[in-house]
């Protein structure tokens, strides 16, 4: 299971940047996580501010 951004992003790149992987890269709008790469870690949930990555 992967890990994916909800509509909570604020769009403040700290997901990014924790992602071991670097399975998340900036969206429209929102930061994306790419589900095939992401290994369901949970750094960039911690990371967030606003807990906008949730576990699917």
């Amino acid at each position: 299971m992967a890990y994916k951004i909800t509509d909570d992003c604020i769009s403040c790149g700290a997901c990014a940047g924790e992602c071991p992987v670097g399975a998340i890269s900036e969206g429209d709008g929102k930061y994306v996580i790419d589900a095939d790469t992401c290994v369901d870690c949970g750094a960039c949930a911690g990371a967030c501010p606003v807990a906008a990555p949730v576990a699917e």
